[in-house]
Parts: structure tokens; C-alpha cells; sequence
């Protein structure tokens, strides 16, 4: 089966910039679907745009973000396949959840309500953020060497100040503050449909590096979603780090993607 011209959206998470898709994007294009990678509500269109209006993006929440992706699938003309990192594959996952996409991956996804393994170098990497409680209602910028423990530690100190230099951009800290105190709160907007059965087929991404999201927390979401029937599947990635969908390695996890979507008949 082909791809047959179907929707895929790519929604970024935390501290990078929707246009950071970009390869992505052309490579699903050529692989024969129609792939948009919109950024999150009054996101600038460039990286520098957004760098120059951090308080355009303040305060956004996980929902916020969740129900502007969702306006935007309900207006195409079939189900779209729903790719996410980091934050946005909490997001990638919730949607799912709700019946949006045909299916979802999700690539170190943001731990959602239920997970709750909390490693040392995941607080470290929110730290940024979660350190100040005033930030709560604020967008916030990582610096370089914050940049290179989150997201660059898998790479060469060149490769990472590259990419940081490239692609960050101040984000809102409320969905970090939202995802720590998911489990304390009964209404909290990282929870996701896990026991949803009719739901398409689910992959979840994990850089055995990451510290952002370390693997031991992507492989206690996949078990979140043991009561449900419908496909629900990890794949692991020896030395990959938070950067592994713009990094000098995207490709190979662009391909993973791809295969795997091509197993599902999508």
C-alpha cells in the first residue's frame, strides 16, 4: 500500500521551532504523503520572529496547543497520521486518544498522567523552567549549555551549539509545570485516553540518551496503555539523545517512521 497523498501534521515540543520539521516534511512529501508541520498558537513563522515576541507564546498550556492542532485536523479531508515530539507527542498522543488521527507517533514523548518514574536527569533538564514558579505564566529560553544536557548530550559540543543556534526559540513553561503535577491532579490536562481501544495504531519513540525524557519514562507510558487492544508499540535508539528529529541522524528515525507506517497499511 501507499501513502496515497495522506495528511501527516508534525507538532514540535518545548524550545523548538515548527520550521525545525522542515526535512521532515520534504521527506514524507517525496515518501508520497501531504505533510504540514504548523506551529503552536501566535508562534511566529520564524525562528527569529519568535525569539524577538517570547510573550506571544506565554502562558500556553497543554490544552491550549491540543485544541489548536485539533481545529486544524478537523479541517482536513481525511485523518491525518499525527507525529510529535517531546511535548508534542504528549499532544500527538491525546489527539489520538480523541479519534483524530489515522495514527500517531510520538518521539520522546512528554510523560503524560500516570507515568511515574522521575530520573534525576529529567529535573535537571526541566530545571530551566520548573526552577522558577513565577515562570509558570511565562516563556522562557534555554541557554547553550542547557540546550546541550537537554537536548545535545548525545553529540559532538559543534553539532549541538549548531542546532541551538539554529532552531531554539523561547517556549511557555506552564506545560512542564502541567506534566510535573499531572498525577496530583485529578482533572490534569496531561492526562490521554490510554484504554481507548478503537483508536489507530500507536508508535512511541525513544533515544536511549535522553535526558529530557529519559527512555525509563517512554517505556512506563507504553504501559500505561496495556488495557488497550488497539497497536500500541515501542521502538529504542541506541545513543540517541533529546535531538534525535534535528540532528545529523533525523534520518534514520525519519525512515523508522516511514517503515512502520507502511507496516500499519498507512
Amino acid at each position: 500500500m501507499t501513502a496515497d497523498g495522506r495528511p501527516v501534521v508534525f507538532i514540535h515540543g518545548l524550545w523548538l521551532h515548527a520550521s525545525s520539521w522542515q526535512p521532515w516534511v520534504e521527506a514524507f512529501r517525496e515518501a508520497g504523503y501531504d505533510p504540514v508541520a504548523p506551529g503552536w498558537p501566535h508562534e511566529a513563522d520564524t525562528v527569529a520572529g519568535a525569539r524577538e515576541a517570547p510573550e506571544a507564546v506565554a502562558g500556553l498550556g497543554i490544552d491550549d496547543v491540543t485544541d489548536h492542532m485539533a481545529a486544524l485536523i478537523d479541517a482536513l479531508p481525511t485523518a491525518p497520521v499525527i507525529v510529535g515530539h517531546s511535548f508534542g507527542g504528549l499532544i500527538a498522543e491525546k489527539l489520538l486518544g480523541q479519534g483524530r488521527g489515522a495514527a500517531a507517533v510520538a518521539i520522546d514523548p512528554a510523560q503524560i498522567k500516570g507515568v511515574l518514574p522521575l530520573p534525576l536527569a529529567q529535573l535537571r533538564a526541566g530545571l530551566p523552567a520548573l526552577g522558577n514558579p513565577a515562570n509558570r505564566t511565562k516563556a522562557v529560553s534555554l541557554t547553550q549549555k542547557e540546550f546541550r544536557f537537554g537536548f545535545g548530550n548525545a553529540l559532538s559540543e559543534e553539532e549541538s551549539d549548531r542546532l541551538y543556534e539554529q532552531w531554539t526559540i523561547p517556549s511557555p513553561a506552564r506545560p512542564l509545570f502541567q506534566a510535573a503535577a499531572a498525577n496530583f491532579s485529578m482533572h490534569s490536562e496531561a492526562a490521554v485516553d490510554t484504554h481507548n481501544d478503537t483508536r489507530g495504531p500507536l508508535l512511541l519513540i525513544s533515544g536511549l540518551e535522553d535526558h529530557t525524557v529519559p527512555d525509563v519514562v517512554t517505556r512506563s507510558t507504553l504501559k500505561q496503555y496495556r488495557t488497550s487492544t488497539a497497536v500500541t508499540e515501542l521502538k529504542q535508539f541506541e545513543g540517541r539523545g533529546h535531538s534525535l528529529t534535528i540532528d545529523s541522524g533525523w534520518r534514520e528515525v525519519a525512515d523508522a517512521v516511514l517503515g512502520w507506517l507502511a507496516d500499519q497499511g498507512l
